[in-house]
């Protein structure tokens, strides 16, 4: 995958599902991200399973120090989730060249739009091309209790 925000020497963006290291995501997601914690590693797996998935991977080790999913129907939209960087690794552009490979390979569907949810990462997703909601009042959600 080829992207105008240059991946740092020694690392490649994957979306083949097979190299996805599941006990690490889980491990990160389950652990470390704020909207995933305490998530069951079956729940993890399920998800997993049913979405596309991208990894950014040590070239010479192999060893995936990152991690994003699409939630799509391929057709007309998707939802980006689980973004996750490595803290050994964060600060290299990582985040950044992975969200920009993601959107380069949905492109080709013609989405209407992709959404995804942040606490702290607007500036990231910015500039990508994700902007905020333009009428968020049009949006709703079910929480099932």
């Amino acid at each position: 995958m080829t992207d105008p925000l240059q991946l740092p020497g020694g690392y490649e963006i994957s979306a083949d599902p097979a190299r996805i290291d599941v006990a690490r995501v889980h491990h990160w997601l389950s652990t470390d991200a704020y909207w995933a914690l305490g998530v069951p590693r079956e729940k993890q797996e399920r998800a997993i399973a049913a979405s596309l998935n991208f990894g950014v991977y040590e070239g010479l080790s192999g060893e995936q120090v990152a991690y994003a999913r699409v939630v799509t129907d391929e057709a007309t939209f998707a939802w980006l989730c689980d973004v996750y960087v490595a803290p050994a690794v964060r600060g290299k552009g990582l985040g950044s060249a992975l969200v920009t490979a993601v959107r380069d390979h949905l492109e080709p569907f013609g989405l209407r739009r992709i959404l995804l949810a942040t606490h702290d990462a607007h500036g990231v997703y910015e500039k990508i091309g994700f902007t905020p909601l333009g009428r968020p009042g049009q949006w709703m959600a079910l929480v099932p209790r």
